[in-house]
């Protein structure tokens, strides 16, 4: 037999449950664009490296 505080008390650690995986969820993903940010390359100044030889 259940008491209806049993079944509040379960609702209640569902929520938190989700809250805390949703938390982890969105450091998570900051800390994969911090890495991916960090791993960029950086942008070639002038013609660097746009011109190609072509001679075999």
């Amino acid at each position: 037999m259940q008491v209806q505080g049993d079944n509040n008390l379960a609702y209640q650690m569902q929520v938190i449950s989700a809250q805390l995986s949703k938390s982890q969820q969105e450091q998570q993903g900051q800390a994969a664009l911090q890495l991916l940010e960090a791993s960029a390359l950086p942008a070639p100044v002038g013609n660097s490296g746009t011109i190609i030889n072509t001679y075999a």
